[in-house]
């Protein structure tokens, strides 16, 4: 205990004021005037055509489940005039400032001790006046509560305003993959292997894919053609370069899932289909599943994909989505007409490729690439051929960890508001 500061019971510094309460049952209150606030074990609960009190009293619950699992506050206020059933206790006391102190503290406390009772939990009037209070000199008393009710009163303003914390967040991010895309996150260090030297060994090892069969060369290969202006990616660290996922990827390891007909799901079946609406804008959103049968996979030529894919959808609102697919529990997964990119860990680090086209600027090409009236698409030759920054796959490593370190830290402010 600090200094200044005594044990003391609760009935001796209260005045219990239970023998004024009255309870009205719920037909008496049907065809009355509601005008004053009818109180129960956990706050108001009715209106009744006729008052009690006339003053601030402190309600304490005295049964209920609420003193077990606490739901809601078990010491409240009461104000101006209103009606108070016999199942909360009314406190006074002889300064009633002191009731301040007292509804927080007996909100703090653990009251298991003063309980009774596991179907039907009671507090009675005894067993509340034996409750144990610290309790601070008075003037310590009204810093305390003073400090308490401009926090609470800041938690009541962050609640009001947490769609705009949850806008500012997303900026944050966004600012975030900006940096990132332009090499301004983490630094560069110079013995890493330049993304040029990556993208001419990636060639290389296409071809003699091309030649052992295993892929075919793409019909239009992909070419980026930059401004006198360098309006793509302007000013680029060393080491960086400008490319497209064409030319990181093969048909084998980027395509489109299959467009399959409703017809052809069914309700239950070994195949899992991933739909388009689970593909949130960098994170997987359970929409549970479409399924088809084994027989109907094969009939239609429908591709298999794993956990760890990084999904695209291609239908664009006011942004392009895109996450990586969580571990699913199944069979066989499939996807219906998604696009999707698989692993290739010396080629491209797969979440700098999700963090990447989600950043503001490829974003902006997404949308100036796209194409429809009622909903807008972009297809997957012109997602393909866009301009995306390629750093060396060691930096790629770095900033993929700097942006999931600053995410979780904005996600934990936001989450312990």
């Amino acid at each position: 205990m600090p200094d200044g500061w005594v044990w003391c019971r609760f009935g001796t510094l209260t005045l219990n004021r239970d023998s004024e309460r009255k309870p009205i049952s719920s037909s008496e209150r049907k065809n009355i005037d509601k005008i004053y606030d009818y109180y129960g074990a956990s706050g108001k609960i009715d209106k009744m055509d006729k008052y009690l009190f006339d003053e601030r009293l402190l309600l304490i619950g005295e049964d209920g489940a609420n003193l077990i699992t606490r739901s809601k506050p078990i010491a409240f206020f009461a104000e101006g005039k209103y009606w108070v059933n016999n199942h909360a206790h009314c406190i006074d006391a002889t300064n009633k400032q002191y009731l301040d102190y007292l509804c927080y503290y007996i909100n703090a406390i653990n009251l298991e001790y003063y309980v009774t009772g596991a179907a039907q939990p009671k507090m009675n009037q005894d067993n509340m006046n034996r409750i144990l209070v610290s309790l601070p000199p008075f003037k310590e008393q009204l810093t305390i509560i003073d400090k308490i009710n401009n926090i609470f009163n800041l938690v009541e303003y962050i609640d009001e305003n947490k769609t705009d914390l949850n806008n500012v967040s997303s900026l944050i991010k966004s600012k975030i993959l900006d940096l990132a895309i332009q090499g301004k996150l983490v630094p560069q260090n110079q013995n890493d292997e330049p993304a040029s030297v990556l993208l001419e060994r990636i060639k290389a090892q296409k071809e003699e894919l091309i030649k052992q069969g295993k892929i075919k060369r793409d019909k239009k290969e992909s070419v980026i053609f930059k401004g006198e202006d360098n309006s793509y990616y302007a000013d680029l660290p060393s080491g960086w370069c400008v490319s497209t996922l064409g030319n990181l990827t093969t048909s084998s390891c980027l395509n489109d899932g299959d467009w399959i007909l409703s017809d052809n799901m069914v309700k239950f079946g070994n195949i899992k289909l991933i739909q388009l609406g689970s593909v949130g804008f960098m994170r997987y959103i359970d929409k549970s599943f479409k399924y088809l049968t084994d027989e109907t996979f094969e009939e239609l030529g429908c591709t298999e994909i794993h956990s760890g894919y990084l999904l695209i959808n291609r239908i664009v609102s006011d942004k392009m989505s895109a996450c990586i697919l969580p571990k699913i529990e199944g069979k066989k997964i499939t996807t219906v007409d998604t696009c999707w990119i698989s692993p290739c860990d010396d080629w491209y680090n797969l979440k700098y490729i999700l963090y990447a086209i989600s950043s503001p600027q490829f974003q902006s090409s997404v949308m100036l690439n796209s194409s429809g009236t009622t909903r807008k698409r972009i297809s997957k030759l012109n997602l393909i051929s866009l301009p995306l920054a390629i750093p060396p796959l060691a930096e790629q490593k770095r900033i993929v960890d700097a942006i999931e370190t600053a995410f979780e830290h904005i996600d934990n402010i936001l989450n312990n508001l």
